[in-house]
């Protein structure tokens, strides 16, 4: 690297350390033994082998050599399937789409192990380079890996696409050559077509911390070379990783024999990680009655002992941060209305709920009822029996689990007690927004303070409410080109600009079960930051099914730009081309969810969309019981893919973290950092608060179950 270059490094790594530093500074690295190439996935130095991260491994890597700079996020969607995601920088690399000389380019990869290693087989991988995206880094491979000894591995491939451009052996088909335009959508028309050429290396681990690698490469450049971007010497290159104790590899490279090349990358395992709250004070033990007390119901005519019984019980509720709301205490039944403000596993909350009143209340009280509230109404009945308790406290939660009944609360929950509301909460904190992938600038971000209430009027009408107010940042410099749709989003930096201080929302919401099985919202007001007016939304979900069906509709007016509480008309003018378009009032959505199990859930939305669009989302998550959430998403509606602009779809990724795997306490609290194309009007949604699912369906037996190990934590 020359000095310039050198200069332009912090800037190049902005955009890294905005994505990925708060995975970098998790706690508690993940050990790994899978080497990482340039490109952010399992390889050599530039080309791929075919070993596999462990399962759910999450690994971001930053690397530099000659004029390319390369962030990529990999995570192991399954055993045998990985994916990854590429924001690139490449400089002197003109092209129309250039921003002072500096190429921007995002892509995809996937990988799939047809055949995993054995005595006397290799590893073999399939795998898909950027896929979609512009077809830059364009590029698909079949190859295998072999362990010959402990630490030394053999590595052999064959490439098409760039992975073909150098040593070619034969071609197979024709293989369309120039870049992609907007870029956005699968490149099928060039898999595995074209030029085919071998790549292979070979590396050797002396100890668990070093690996040295070697590499033919069957890669040319050809795009970089053309422009003057990148000075290929020769096929071979060769390099070192070093990976420290909490995971973090750094490799150096000498590359093509004329680059010095440096990465990064940080490894962590969602799924291993461990649970949040390791400082949170030990559960109560059960308190297991004596041989014959359970007869004695001398007490329920004893108004004094049932008041001085649920006097004890809110009380150590409470100090394990829990909330009794109400309690219907009987001669052999108890019923306890709870609200959970601590926990992010439902099981967790109950467990210590079940442990407090098996100290507090009556020997005789024999069937435990709890009832989980959310936003102010029942979630989910569960009912065990205090001697199941007794019994099975020091054995695998397991067995508590399959004497534990989920029923729904729908008329089985307590009213709440008078006094306890109306109830008044805020906080004031500092924020961050981010926006990535501005053509001008990688990374845009405003930091400043924001003011948060939810004022209670009843437990299940609550008045919200956020104010903000920036203190540094340039969001409101985001260029957001012309749009040929109504500017539903792409007024982004307009908003920015015009609102400090900012309301980004004013609501009254009410939560309510109109029947078995449904649950509803209805929510006025100042909806977000762009938008106002009324949202409701029902949602069918039995308590024990992985199946939920809902539906939204919204009314909505524009907000003013300075959002405060002025409100404009619906239509909006482009500032390029001066067309005037209108913002349909209404728009929504008909929902399906659905459980896949082994921690995948599924969401397909199918409706109108803010500008108008009509079309649908496919969402996939993978959550964890730890509460790590690692997700894709993509949008298509029937704008077409040349309206849409830039990325021809809305799609993106997501990674929710939560915040006890870092404060080392339990709080229902967490962070979600997403990762989507550039903010445009296609595919936009109302961003409305309290959205029925992932409100209630944490409460209910599939998601209680996953996490029933913390039940006697």
């Amino acid at each position: 690297m020359n000095d310039g270059q050198a200069r332009n490094l912090p800037r190049r790594f902005v955009g890294a350390v905005a994505v990925f530093a708060v995975v970098a500074a998790a706690p508690g690295g993940a050990e790994q033994s899978v080497g990482f190439n340039l490109y952010g996935g399992p390889g050599l130095i530039d080309m791929p082998t075919a070993e596999m991260p462990e399962d759910a491994m999450l690994s971001s890597t930053v690397s530099r050599f000659g004029d390319n700079t390369r962030t990529t996020l990999t995570f192991q969607i399954a055993p045998r399937l990985s994916g990854s995601f590429r924001y690139s920088a490449i400089d002197n690399f003109i092209t129309p789409s250039s921003v002072d000389g500096v190429y921007y380019d995002r892509s995809f990869d996937l990988r799939y192990q047809v055949l995993t290693e054995g005595q006397y087989l290799p590893s073999v991988v399939i795998g898909l380079q950027d896929f979609i995206g512009t077809g830059l880094y364009g590029g698909e491979y079949v190859v295998a890996t072999k362990t010959l000894a402990p630490g030394l591995k053999i590595t052999g491939g064959l490439g098409w696409g760039r992975l073909g451009s150098h040593g070619s052996i034969g071609t197979l088909g024709t293989r369309p050559e120039e870049l992609l335009g907007e870029g956005g959508l699968p490149t099928y028309d060039r898999w595995f077509r074209g030029d085919v050429a071998p790549f292979g290396g070979i590396s050797y681990a002396p100890s668990d911390r070093l690996r040295f690698k070697l590499e033919y490469s069957s890669d040319d450049y050809v795009q970089e070379s053309t422009t003057g971007a990148f000075d290929k010497g020769s096929p071979w290159s060769y390099g070192v990783d070093y990976t420290f104790r909490n995971g973090t590899q750094l490799s150096l490279y000498h590359a093509y024999g004329t680059e010095i090349g440096a990465q990064l990358t940080f490894n962590l395992n969602p799924r291993t990680i461990g649970i949040g709250g390791g400082i949170d004070q030990a559960p109560l033990p059960i308190d297991p009655r004596a041989p014959g007390d359970s007869a004695d119901l001398g007490w329920t005519g004893d108004s004094v002992r049932i008041a001085s019984a649920r006097q004890s019980l809110a009380e150590l509720m409470d100090k394990d941060g829990l909330k009794l709301e109400a309690l219907q205490l009987e001669s052999n039944r108890a019923v306890v209305r709870l609200r959970n403000p601590t926990y992010n596993a439902t099981s967790q909350a109950v467990g210590r709920t079940a442990r407090a009143m098996s100290r507090a209340l009556p020997a005789s009280v024999e069937q435990f009822e709890i009832v989980s509230v959310v936003n102010g109404v029942g979630a989910s009945s569960v009912i065990v029996n205090r001697s199941d308790l007794e019994r099975l406290e020091h054995d695998d939660a397991d067995q508590m689990l399959a004497r534990t009944t989920f029923a729904d609360a729908y008329g089985r929950t307590p009213a709440a007690d008078s006094g306890l509301y109306p109830r008044l909460t805020w906080s004031l904190a500092p924020y961050l927004a981010v926006s990535v992938f501005d053509p001008d600038s990688p990374v845009r971000a405003d930091f400043g303070l924001r003011a948060k209430a939810d004022w209670r009027l009843t437990p299940n009408l609550v008045a919200s409410g956020s104010v903000t107010k920036r203190l540094t940042g340039d969001l409101d410099s985001l260029r957001l080109d012309e749009s040929n749709l109504p500017r539903v989003r792409t007024d982004y930096a307009r908003y920015s600009a015009e609102g400090d201080p900012a309301i980004e929302y004013l609501t009254l919401a009410h939560y309510g079960r109109p029947g078995r099985n449904l649950y509803s919202r209805v929510t006025l007001g100042y909806l977000e930051p762009m938008y106002a007016g009324a949202s409701a939304e029902l949602l069918w979900k039995p308590v024990n099914s992985r199946l939920a069906l809902g539906a939204e509709l919204n009314y909505v007016r524009r907000r003013d730009f300075d959002q405060r509480f002025g409100l404009q008309s619906n239509e909006t003018v482009d500032p390029v081309s001066g067309r005037v378009r209108a913002i349909p009032e209404v728009n929504g959505h008909v929902s399906a969810y659905y459980d896949f199990g082994n921690g995948f859930h599924g969401q397909l939305d199918v409706g109108r969309y803010l500008a108008g669009d009509y079309g649908a989302t496919v969402s996939l998550d993978r959550e964890f019981a730890n509460g790590w959430r690692i997700g894709a998403y993509a949008t298509v509606t029937d704008t077409p893919f040349e309206d849409f602009g830039e990325g021809s779809f809305d799609k993106g990724l997501r990674v929710t973290i939560p915040l006890a795997a870092l404060l080392g306490q339990s709080t229902r609290q967490s962070n979600t950092v997403a990762i989507s194309s550039l903010t445009r009007d296609g595919g936009a949604r109302l961003n409305v608060n309290g959205r029925l699912y992932d409100e209630v369906r944490g409460a209910h037996q599939p998601d209680a179950a996953k996490s029933w190990g913390r039940f006697w934590r």
